[in-house]
């Protein structure tokens, strides 16, 4: 289940990423909006199981009270799902 929330974490990070820097100019400049629609789907999903899977390895794994705020902070900026796999979830599986 770890590797699930690592993947979801890298994943969402990409979707984000990919959402603000592909989609939007996009949708925006050349006036092709239907790709922003579909990486905005995915990425709303990858965001809420993102989410979700924060808060219960949160309490499962009786994080702190600062690495859980970091780790659901980190869903909002954009490359902060990199830092959090980075900084606690590769030391934490090994």
């Amino acid at each position: 289940m770890f590797k699930v929330f690592r993947l979801t974490a890298i994943l969402e990070g990409i979707s984000y990423l990919a959402l603000f820097a592909v989609t939007m100019p996009l949708k925006y400049m050349a006036d092709i909006p239907l790709p922003n629609k579909y990486v905005g789907y995915a990425h709303g999903i990858l965001f809420i199981a993102y989410v979700i899977l924060a808060i219960v390895f949160w309490f499962e794994r009786k994080w702190s009270i600062k690495k859980g705020i970091v780790l659901l902070l980190a869903s909002l900026l954009p490359f902060a799902t990199f830092y959090v796999d980075q900084k606690y979830l590769q030391p934490a599986e090994a």
